[in-house]
């Protein structure tokens, strides 16, 4: 039988995501408190966490909310199921070369062709701005 604390986390997860019949809470309690496991979709794992991990934050703080009534300590881990599939580890993608490619655009323009590009794209912001602004101008007339 599921805990308050598990249904209340399956409840919200199950909202959220494509595969609610995928939604798994594990439960654990150590000397920090009660951890919740969370397994969900693979394709479902974006939506949990959500951008920046928001959603994944706002969880857990109604899991606070929710110690502070109980007087627990609740952690939420969110378990990624393809991390290790096949019972390998993934091979770490090399981002060198992207580094490397943003230091070469960095730096100054090794000849003067380069230079005539970047004066043309700002007389073609200027030209641009100026149209704007002419435009506003414009809105500003009218009586509405």
């Amino acid at each position: 039988m599921a805990t308050i604390d598990q249904q209340f986390v399956e409840y919200i997860v199950k909202t959220l995501v494509n595969n609610p019949e995928k939604v798994a809470v594990e439960r654990k309690i150590d000397e920090k408190g009660v951890l919740l496991s969370l397994t969900v979709d693979p394709s479902d794992v974006g939506r949990v966490i959500g951008k920046r991990g928001v959603t994944a934050q706002a969880i857990r703080v109604l899991l606070r909310a929710l110690g502070t009534k109980q007087d627990a300590r609740y952690n939420l881990k969110i378990v990624n199921t393809d991390e290790f599939e096949g019972g390998e580890k993934p091979e770490k993608r090399e981002e060198t070369k992207k580094e490397d490619d943003s230091v070469e655009n960095n730096a100054a323009p090794e000849d003067e062709s380069d230079l005539d590009d970047e004066e043309e794209t700002d007389e073609e912001t200027s030209e641009l701005a100026e149209k704007t602004r002419a435009e506003l101008a414009d809105l500003d007339d009218l009586d509405i």
